[in-house]
């Protein structure tokens, strides 16, 4: 497989890269800052310098080219304003789906997060699950063989390759190793497509969560 993957200096990117490329896929992690392109090849991936909150749909299609798949990790991460929540985490996600439909890249997969109509009080917060949720909604729209994978709270831990996947489960904690598992099993598995999928930690492992899932 070809992955592309958009955000690849995240830390669920660069866990994804690992997991793709040992298993023999090739891996081409989307970054801004050039500095990031060796922490990507330090994993087995490779990477294009291109910033998705200033760069075309055709310059995005231009990197897929040719892929397999897609994924959209890409955020604006914490301590980013409410600007970047909605040039980033819906802006930069529109147009990394717009160009994989320019690219005839059908295979898409999403992250977003839990709990997206809950709200809250911190403006900020509350732009960044707007901006997740109006993503969301983009995909959806588009002739895409899409899926959304929604992890709860994120965590550095250790992986467990055990996990609580399905249209709804209850709030809970994931590892960034373990949703990387899962996106890797999400690619494997077609009838994923068209499918949201929320995640956190749980008692079955990966691919039988995944399996479950498509019954």
């Amino acid at each position: 497989m070809r992955l592309v993957i958009a955000g690849g200096h995240g830390k669920i990117a660069l866990v994804l890269t690992g997991l793709a490329a040992d298993r023999g896929d090739t891996v081409i992690g989307v970054v801004r800052n050039p500095d990031h392109v060796d922490d990507i090849r330090a994993r087995g991936g490779d990477g294009v310098v291109l910033d998705l909150e200033t760069a075309t749909a055709e310059q995005v299609a231009a990197v897929l080219a040719g892929a397999d798949a897609v994924v959209f990790a890409a955020g604006a991460g914490p301590g980013s304003g409410i600007p970047r929540k909605d040039s980033v985490d819906r802006g930069a996600a529109a147009l990394t789906a717009e160009a994989a439909q320019i690219a005839q890249v059908r295979r898409y997969v999403q992250i977003s997060a839990m709990g997206l109509d809950r709200g809250s009080a911190d403006e900020v917060f509350s732009a960044y699950l707007a901006a997740k949720d109006a993503a969301e909604r983009d995909l959806r729209a588009r002739d895409l063989d899409w899926t959304i994978v929604r992890p709860g709270r994120l965590s550095d831990d250790a992986p467990t390759g055990r996990v609580s996947l399905g249209a709804s489960v209850a709030p809970g904690v994931v590892s960034r190793a373990d949703v990387a598992a899962v996106l890797v099993a999400v690619l494997d598995e077609p009838r994923t497509a068209g499918l949201t999928l929320e995640l956190v930690g749980g008692d079955v492992p990966v691919v039988e969560s995944v399996a479950a899932a498509v019954r």
